[in-house]
């Protein structure tokens, strides 16, 4: 049994409120704006106006990332998907907010945000439709030291295909 229910967490259907599906795109959008030609900084990134996005966004300092991510910020409500792990032969020790963070590095390596479509089984067998994305930041704006990130989703709702085939 998980630690957190996601329904619990969120309520029956969302991981995120509704008005959070396309979180991806506006904090890449804010990336954007702050970037102005080359990376934009943490600090840069603290100043944008992200509302009620920033309990679903985190910021990772990659210097003190040694086997792990180490956050310099984390989302309230991104925090509590540290408890929803995952089911699987490979996965059931991986939370939600690993999933969230296993990119941070193809962030760096592609040097542009890099977006995660995912179907993820909890670990009580429920499928959740999870979509992330991560970005490189720089300090002096060249050198990426830090990497921006945001996550969100919802419980798949298994329903019937309205068309079926018929004998």
């Amino acid at each position: 049994m998980m630690l957190s229910d996601v329904a619990d967490l969120f309520g029956d259907v969302v991981v995120a409120p509704a008005a959070d599906r396309r979180l991806t795109r506006r904090l890449v959008d804010v990336w954007a704006r702050a970037a102005r030609g080359k990376f934009p900084s943490w600090e840069a990134m603290q100043d944008s106006d992200l509302g009620e996005d920033w309990d679903w966004v985190f910021a990772v300092d990659l210097e003190k990332s040694i086997g792990f991510p180490f956050f310099i910020y984390l989302g309230h409500c991104l925090a509590k998907l540290s408890d929803v792990h995952l089911s699987g032969e490979d996965d059931w020790t991986l939370s939600l907010l690993d999933k969230a963070t296993a990119d941070i590095y193809a962030a760096v390596a592609s040097e542009a945000p890099h977006y995660r479509d995912d179907t993820l089984t909890l670990c009580d067998g429920r499928r959740l439709l999870f979509r992330a994305v991560t970005a490189p930041l720089a300090a002096n704006g060249s050198e990426i030291t830090h990497v921006i990130g945001a996550a969100s989703g919802r419980l798949a709702v298994d329903v019937e295909p309205g068309l079926r085939l018929v004998d």
